[in-house]
């Protein structure tokens, strides 16, 4: 049985509301979504794209205990208790930080923001400390405005451990949810060309990312990526607020520096090998990581230095062992063995989401599989499957091209793209290095699935709106192993 995680009257002190009404049952979740509810859930209203009003019964009918709705909202029949608020956003809100206020004075709060990696790092961080104590996470990429207050909303009070992740499409976004997590520690993974329509230049998308420091706890401390080319301003901008800057990545001098990475593992799950010195602890220590690439390694010493902050030196044996245990999800470098007539195939899943430097690190980290392929005497190809990245405003032809250089260094030798950024890249290919085109992920699944051959590496990226995720299904269900 899922336990309680609010009274009813505490709930509606948190919410500002008026209660009309008692819940039959215990309130153990929250969601926005009607077809999510789940026996117990708060069922939140939220004027967005549909009104949120318009599905309360059916919230209800699914099971759920309670609904934060509007003070204007007409009760309908098969209706249950009622949370009547002035505005259901708001009220959210106030949940989440009544959720972030009554944790422990002990308990402490970890904040993940950045270009790429959020979502993984939040995982990472989940993985290591949920051996040191009662850890909180979202289970998605819960990082707007909207994700933020109901990952804090469903955290348990007794939770010694939280981790949250912060994104943003525009600047101001990052701040109040900032304020609203108030985080013993953030780290920012990297700052790159994500969302470059909304931006003048990246370095209005590192300032972006410092609205992160507002909000933190006094002494706080910032993990920030030394080898980024607006650390100093990130860390200019932590200092400000007060914080103490803990540098991760491959200079000498940083707090925990990765001395290697990709290496052999002693597991055959795992991806690569690293090794990290975190400064003052000796020695490097090496570990495996199911989750492969130079950033997941970078990201991986971030984590460790955040643990420490939270936990101290003694957490940090734990926390390798979490680590080495995390495999990557669907859609962030999952890997499945694909079953061929004649020998199989690796298939990489980097359909999650795209940009240009997320999407050039997973063409080297592609590489690496092959070359390790090769290494055990497969002929072996590497074939990158690649959607647009959306969201690059008026450069984005430019930044598809660009990709050239990757795919040149990492010796991509076949290369099938969907989507009219793309085109441009698939244009400036040799002819014997271009797979299928398409317009859509649709439109190129029959020539991906008939190009496959035995001994291949294919890796498939792309952003959301790109739909390559549909191609990786395609090639599982043929090719099931």
């Amino acid at each position: 049985m899922t336990a309680a995680l609010w009274s009813w009257d505490d709930l509606v002190r948190a919410a500002r509301a008026e209660a009309d009404g008692r819940p039959a049952a215990a309130v153990t979740g929250f969601t926005n979504d009607s077809r999510a509810v789940q026996p117990g859930d708060v069922f939140v209203a939220l004027k967005d794209v549909r009104d949120g009003h318009e599905f309360v019964a059916s919230a209800f009918a699914r099971g759920a205990t309670a609904a934060l709705v509007s003070r204007d909202y007409i009760r309908q029949v098969g209706d249950g208790a009622l949370l009547r608020v002035d505005d259901t956003l708001r009220g959210l809100e106030d949940i989440g930080r009544a959720a972030r206020a009554r944790l422990a004075p002990d308990a402490r709060v970890v904040a993940v923001t950045g270009s790429a990696g959020k979502t993984t790092t939040k995982e990472m961080l989940r993985a290591a400390l949920a051996r040191l104590g009662s850890t909180h996470a979202a289970d998605k990429s819960f990082n707007n405005h909207i994700g933020v207050p109901l990952t804090l909303a469903r955290m348990p009070a007794d939770s010694h451990f939280a981790v949250l992740e912060i994104g943003m499409n525009h600047a101001g976004e990052i701040e109040p949810l900032s304020r609203m997590a108030r985080p013993h520690v953030t780290i920012v993974t990297t700052v790159a060309p994500v969302h470059l329509e909304h931006f003048a230049d990246e370095e209005a998308i590192a300032d972006a990312k410092a609205e992160i420091f507002v909000g933190a706890e006094p002494g706080a401390a910032a993990i920030l990526n030394c080898d980024n080319r607006h650390f100093a301003r990130l860390a200019a901008a932590a200092e400000a607020h007060g914080a103490r800057v803990l540098p991760f990545g491959s200079t000498p001098d940083c707090a925990a520096r990765v001395t290697a990475h990709g290496g052999v593992p002693s597991s055959p799950l795992a991806a690569q090998a690293v090794s990290v010195a975190l400064a003052g602890n000796g020695e490097p220590r090496t570990f495996d990581l199911a989750i492969a690439g130079r950033h997941m390694a970078d990201n991986a010493a971030a984590v460790l230095l955040a643990v420490r902050e939270v936990a101290g030196e003694a957490g940090i044996g734990a926390a390798i062992a979490g680590l080495s245990a995390l495999q990557p999800g669907a859609g962030r470098g999952e890997r499945t063995r694909l079953a061929l007539p004649g020998g199989d195939a690796l298939l990489i899943d980097e359909a999650y989401n795209a940009n240009p430097l997320s999407m050039a690190a997973a063409i080297a980290t592609a590489a690496e599989a092959r070359d390790r392929n090769t290494a055990r005497a497969t002929e072996s190809r590497l074939v990158a499957v690649l959607g647009d990245m959306l969201e690059l405003g008026p450069d984005a032809a430019r930044f598809h091209v660009g990709l050239a250089e990757a795919l040149d260094v990492a010796a991509v030798d076949l290369v099938s793209a969907s989507g009219p950024n793309m085109r441009h890249l698939y244009d400036a290919l040799s002819e014997g290095r271009r797979g299928a085109w398409g317009a859509l992920s649709a439109d190129i699944e029959e020539g991906l699935l008939a190009a496959v051959r035995p001994g291949d590496v294919v890796m498939v990226k792309g952003s959301n709106g790109s739909r390559m995720a549909r191609l990786v299904d395609a090639l599982k269900s043929k090719y099931r192993a």
